[in-house]
């Protein structure tokens, strides 16, 4: 969204916007449109919706409005050949690293859960492989401690969004030419499913602590608790020497501790299946974990 904004706001002309089509969500499964269409329909902007890029009408319509150049920002599906060549400046894509490192459709998370300390974004001529066009323009973002993907992304639209406008006007006035990729220090950053994210507690603490903060939000990090998913917010890397087996519960005066693969970490807040998100001491004085139990044992529902 603060692409389009910053787009709208520009000295370009935006004579469309494409977004996936209207689909049901929330439990009464109600037809929706994406925050990107309700915000093009807020500024009186024609909105493209087609089922695939691929679409004759689709296409034909691209065709028709004869675009100088198409930003395009997370859109989620492949643009085909016959898609790309038709605007005069091809597809500029915008993307949340610094490619060649993580490409792909989930970036930030991976360069969390890596222990990246840098990254950025990157805006590039998009072609038929995956991110790997010739780059127009980078920023960077240093990578907080305690960043979650959903942190490090709100950073990177903003900053993102002033990167593409900037490319575009180095476009337009003929300023900018894309430069090749390095061919080393390629990375992948493949989507992240919600059954990437169950936590694995033979990892050393500081790893799930990475791993935890790059699944939050999205998909978010989970495990099992007596046979049941249990949802994790951010954990809290200990330097405690409690001697505690991968997974197992330790409740005290320090909060609820899990035993890692090496160290331990102090749950914060935990969201059983089916419930809202609480305080983990609270959560646990209501479970009522028993010597010896342990996270992530039995299968999650």
């Amino acid at each position: 969204m603060p692409a389009l904004d910053a787009l709208l706001d520009s000295q370009h002309e935006v004579v469309a916007v494409l977004t996936r089509p209207d689909a049901p969500s929330g439990r009464g499964r109600r037809t929706s449109r994406s925050p990107v269409a309700e915000r093009a329909d807020a500024a009186g902007i024609p909105v493209l919706q087609p089922r695939s890029p691929r679409d004759p009408e689709f296409l034909e319509t691209l065709r028709e409005l004869a675009v100088d150049c198409a930003p395009v920002v997370a859109y989620g599906a492949l643009v085909p050949p016959a898609a790309l060549e038709l605007p005069r400046h091809g597809w500029v894509n915008l993307h949340f690293s610094l490619l060649p490192a993580w490409r792909g459709a989930a970036p930030v998370q991976h360069a969390i859960m890596a222990g990246d300390e840098l990254t950025g974004a990157a805006t590039f001529q998009l072609e038929a492989g995956l991110d790997t066009g010739p780059v127009f323009g980078v920023v960077t973002e240093p990578i907080g401690a305690r960043d979650t993907s959903g942190d490090l992304l709100d950073r990177l639209a903003v900053s993102g969004a002033r990167l593409l406008v900037a490319t575009l006007d180095g476009i337009a006035d003929g300023s900018l030419r894309p430069e090749p990729q390095p061919a080393e220090g390629i990375s992948l950053a493949p989507r992240i499913e919600t059954a990437d994210a169950q936590i694995d507690w033979m990892l050393p603490a500081h790893v799930v602590d990475r791993r935890v903060r790059g699944m939050t939000p999205a998909p978010g990090a989970w495990t099992t608790w007596r046979g049941t998913r249990l949802r994790l917010a951010p954990v809290e890397p200990l330097s405690s020497s409690l001697a505690l087996a991968p997974g197992e519960l330790s409740v005290g005066p320090t909060g609820v501790l899990v035993g890692t693969g090496r160290g331990a970490v102090r749950l914060t807040e935990v969201q059983p299946a089916g419930k809202r998100m609480l305080d983990a001491s609270d959560w646990a004085r209501g479970a009522r974990p028993q010597p010896g139990e342990r996270l992530g044992d039995g299968e999650g529902s």
